[in-house]
């Protein structure tokens, strides 16, 4: 007697594989995206410079040369990164207030030797590039999210005593969407294959 194919694991299954390949398309769909991203960053480099803190913010923004001042700085943090030569040390982002009302934003105002740094600055005027500030966002909400990243102001020159930020650099912006497609895509061919070895072993059973 020939046993029949199992209509409701059939379909999850074949669910499964078609949710698979649409990821795979919208990663491709997504390194199409950002190949032209990357193309208005390289030219963001050579624009005249912008105010900042700016609202609506954006990816389109990276880079873009930006002026701010900062009424003073309300909050310190130390984040792992290194310097303009390469050398390991410890950014420094303060937290600026812009005014009673103003949206504040954040500036990285230097590199130092140490974690526990305390620069002796206590605002004013600050110039340099955008960057994307440190959220320490989940690897998975940063794939399927939608809300722009938070940027920040890296100060050029750096304050006194702190060594300099290094410059803009179009690698720290990742692509690697093709590498996601086609894991999707291998993704949803093993699962055919194994898929169908399973109903072949029942049918033999």
């Amino acid at each position: 007697m020939r046993r029949r194919v199992p209509v409701l694991a059939t379909t999850l299954v074949a669910l499964a594989i078609a949710a698979m390949i649409a990821l795979g398309v919208w990663q491709l769909q997504r390194r199409a995206e950002k190949a032209a991203l990357l193309a208005r960053l390289a030219a963001n480099r050579d624009l005249p410079p912008i105010a900042f803190p700016r609202v609506p913010i954006g990816d389109d923004l990276l880079f873009r040369r930006a002026e701010a001042f900062c009424l003073r700085p309300v909050g310190w943090r130390a984040e792992g990164g290194h310097d303009a030569v390469g050398k390991p040390g410890w950014r420094q982002i303060a937290q600026c207030r812009t005014g009673a009302e103003g949206p504040g934003f954040a500036v990285q105002i230097g590199v130092a030797g140490a974690p526990n740094a305390k620069p002796a600055w206590g605002g004013g005027a600050v110039r340099g590039y955008l960057a994307h500030a440190p959220d320490h966002q989940p690897l998975i909400a940063g794939l399927f999210g939608h809300a722009p990243k938070p940027l920040m102001l890296v100060a050029d020159p750096p304050l006194a005593g702190l060594a300099a930020n290094p410059p803009a650099d179009l690698s720290s912006v990742p692509n690697n969407h093709l590498a996601y497609a086609v894991q999707w895509f291998v993704f949803a061919g093993v699962a055919a294959v194994i898929y169908g070895l399973a109903l072949r072993k029942r049918g033999r059973s």
